[in-house]
């Protein structure tokens, strides 16, 4: 292949200048990417070789090699990995991988440290090698491909790259390093061990610099020939747990997961037993950008015999616990396993509960022990965990006790449990109501009863509870029941003076309930007189059985159809709103206007909203 000069795609170059101009306050960085890269290029080789041994050649020991020459200023990042062939070469390193640069762009903050933990994110680890180079060259050959067909592929970032054969004996690739002016502290054998002792101790290869040892006669440190391994070349989650700092747990969650912030929890286990496996769990301290993407696959990493087979493995963890990161080592599963074999595999669906289990008792001890810890989590995740009770019956149990929600008493990361055991005497059902907003839900007409009796009422404000609400209607024996549907009935906490008081205020309504009926039959599937309201003149409820509107209004904003059905006005017969339409000459302006107003409180629209002001304004000018 005759040299050639391309230009790097567009996107390319933009990244290239932010590496060069704007992360430059996280240097070190590059040598853990480009690491990753080395370690990932074996992980390929090793899994590619399951099907063709041939492609080891004579080296089927797999290393990672850094080294420097401090009079040429360059590094040098050696693997005999998989390597690349010409046209991988102009692909790979020419234009970006499929997550792509500009979603890369879109997610910087302005703060250079957690915008430097992006870069191994989106795929373009290999360009923070510009952080401290000029330039960059890298020599290459496939594993299997013939010495003549290697490639050389060099550019100094600034627009340009070049590409041309190589006649290259050893499989893998070089990525060599021509330091800036300025950055030549890391040609040296006490930066380069400090970082890799930071960044990529837990990788499972071993990584080799030269050998380097004090001469007496010339005052000075002297590089030998001889290799030694610099890192403890064995996978963290393979090592005995008292041989682990929390530290080092904490490094390697943030280089699996790209993450700048200690994790919020973890859990290391050695599973044994039907299935033996070891898993390294961890739960982030904040959600990521994507947490409700729920075709993402998961954050777990799935090892074979400590063989690397694919990142997130999505059959190993359930879709309500997409946010888990870590990794699951299994000695059952076979080498080739593939993404179809996952979802049918029993020994798969036995790690898959088992680290469910996991998981859920790791929320559940800090729920018991840290409480903030845990309302933290609440808040980052709690949304997403509610989908877990409509997904997994086996576990509905433990995650209700997992759950936590505002009150009118006040309080966020309100349990049942909570509820429950400060519920009155006589008190029959945990109440409930569904709203779009906090404040909406607190200010409900339908909670003036209970807050006239002190009836706590939990506030559920999230998209997904009305969903989540199908599947769960009861905890610890009390049904769960809202106050915006069915006539209410507060049961023994409703005294006989009231039941009797609302009977008569039925009887000697009833021709203006039934003028109300009449008014508003194409709105109202029925008017009745309530005891719920104490402030309000109306509200509007949904009969039991029936969709409520929260949950229709939601269908609709998600473009889904709703069925059609009218909700129920239940009137304040002593407010003096409702008594002032007896005998009103504008009986049927004040019946919609009243409807209308109680379709407001709830949180609905109108279907006419001028026809509402145009009565209003007649009302006030009358």
């Amino acid at each position: 292949m005759e040299k050639q000069t391309l230009s790097f795609q567009a996107e390319v170059k933009q990244l290239l200048h932010l590496v060069t101009h704007s992360l430059y306050s996280n240097k070190e960085i590059f040598l853990r990417e480009l690491i990753s890269n080395a370690s990932d290029a074996c992980d390929k080789l090793r899994f590619e070789a399951l099907d063709n041994g041939a492609l080891y050649e004579d080296q089927p020991n797999l290393e990672v090699r850094v080294s420097f020459d401090k009079a040429a200023r360059t590094i040098t990042i050696s693997d005999n990995g998989i390597g690349l062939s010409s046209e991988e070469a102009i692909a790979n390193l020419g234009t970006i991988a499929k997550s792509g640069t500009r979603e890369f762009m879109d997610r910087l903050s302005g703060d250079r440290q957690k915008d430097a933990q992006l870069i191994g994110q989106f795929g373009v680890g290999f360009y923070s090698g510009f952080i401290v180079a000029d330039r960059i060259t890298v020599e290459s050959r496939r594993a299997g491909a013939k010495p003549e067909e290697g490639v050389r592929w060099s550019s100094d970032g600034s627009g340009d790259f070049e590409v041309e054969a190589l006649t290259r004996e050893k499989r893998g690739t070089d990525v060599i390093l021509h330091l800036r002016e300025g950055e030549e502290e890391y040609a040296s054998t006490w930066k380069l061990k400090s970082i890799i002792s930071k960044y990529s101790d837990h990788i499972s290869l071993p990584i080799l610099m030269r050998k380097e040892e004090w001469d007496q006669e010339k005052g000075e440190s002297v590089t030998k020939d001889e290799w030694e391994t610099v890192n403890q070349a064995a996978a963290l989650w393979t090592r005995s747990k008292g041989d682990i700092t929390e530290e080092q747990y904490h490094e390697f969650y943030k280089q699996i997961s790209y993450d700048s912030q200690a994790p919020l929890a973890y859990t290391h286990n050695r599973v044994e037993g039907r299935s033996e496996y070891t898993q390294l769990l961890y739960i982030p301290s904040k959600a990521p950008f994507d947490l409700w993407n729920r075709d993402k696959r998961g954050g777990v990493k799935l090892y074979v015999k400590r063989v690397f087979i694919m990142d997130d493995a999505e059959a190993l963890m359930p879709v309500y616990l997409r946010f888990v990161k870590g990794v699951i080592d299994s000695a059952d599963l076979p080498l080739n396993v593939s993404r179809e074999l996952l979802q049918e595999s029993r020994d798969v669906r036995a790690i898959r509960e088992g680290s469910t289990k996991r998981v859920l008792s790791m929320l559940e001890d800090l729920a018991e022990n840290a409480k903030d810890k845990y309302a933290s989590f609440w808040k980052e995740f709690g949304a997403v965990l509610k989908e877990g009770i409509g997904e997994d019956n086996s576990n509905r149990e433990r995650l209700a006790k997992l759950l936590r929600f505002a009150s009118t008493h006040g309080e966020d990361g309100v349990s049942f449990a909570d509820y429950v055991a400060r519920m009155k005497e006589g008190q029959e059902a945990i109440y409930y109501i569904t709203a779009d907003t906090l404040a909406a839900a607190k200010n409900s007409p339908q909670l003036e009863i209970f807050r006239k009796k002190d009836i706590e009422v939990l506030l559920l404000t999230d998209r997904v509870d009305e969903w989540m609400l199908n599947y769960l209607y009861e905890f610890d024996g009390k049904p769960l029941q809202s106050v915006a549907k069915g006539a209410v009935d507060l049961g023994k906490l409703q005294d006989e003076e009231e039941k009797k008081k609302a009977e008569e205020a039925a009887s000697t309504f009833k021709p203006l309930l039934d003028r109300l009926k009449e008014s508003l039959k194409d709105k109202a599937k029925d008017v009745r007189v309530t005891t719920r309201l104490v402030d309000s003149p109306a509200c509007l409820v949904t009969e039991a059985g029936e969709m409520s509107g929260h949950l229709a209004r939601l269908l609709k904003q998600a473009g889904q159809s709703a069925p059609e059905a009218k909700p129920v006005l239940e009137i304040n017969a002593e407010h003096a709103l409702v008594q002032r339409l007896q005998g009103s000459e504008r009986f049927d302006d004040l019946a919609h206007i009243l409807f209308d107003q109680a379709l407001l409180a709830e949180g609905g629209q109108l279907e006419d909203p001028s026809a509402y002001v145009r009565r209003v304004n007649a009302l006030l000018t009358a």
